[in-house]
């Protein structure tokens, strides 16, 4: 019987650590989604300033 607890708690356990990884997914899902644009603003605009004319691509 013991065992058989042991088990169901193992099953138990990983389902819980499926929802917590499919929540960080989602999470950053929804982070890249918001701030995309100003993300790529920022990283466009870094290359610009450190550009050595190779490297950088724009939209």
């Amino acid at each position: 019987m013991l065992a058989a607890r042991k088990s169901s708690e193992r099953g138990a356990s990983a389902v819980e650590y499926g929802l917590l990884i499919a929540g960080i997914a989602a999470l950053i899902v929804v982070i890249v989604f918001a701030f995309g644009d100003n993300i790529r603003d920022i990283f466009n605009s870094t290359c610009d300033a450190v550009a050595t004319g190779s490297g950088c691509t724009s939209d």
